[in-house]
């Protein structure tokens, strides 16, 4: 995870030939502020990385993705057709 302006950008060790979504925009990211407050984000794929920011998040500290007990919407893939774990950036 690298914090860039208002925007966290995350670096996957495998992504084997590349990222996709499954079906269009990408889904269950959410992004939190220095208050620990996490909100729904938007989220794009540049090359082999993920590009994540959230509306009124002016300094970003931390994402999570399908961080729930059934993230239905779950659609971060990789070109072989494996799904990304849930996972987060925070310790909270």
């Amino acid at each position: 995870m690298k914090i860039k302006g208002k925007k966290i950008i995350l670096t996957f060790d495998h992504v084997g030939s590349g990222l996709v979504s499954k079906d269009g925009k990408l889904k269950e990211f959410a992004i939190a502020g220095a208050d620990k407050k996490f909100v729904w984000a938007k989220a794009k794929i540049k090359g082999d990385k993920i590009v994540v920011c959230g509306k009124n998040i002016k300094n970003p500290v931390a994402v999570r993705y399908a961080w729930a007990n059934n993230p239905k919407d779950a659609n971060l893939y990789n070109e072989e057709g494996l799904p990304a774990c849930p996972f987060r950036t925070d310790a909270w």
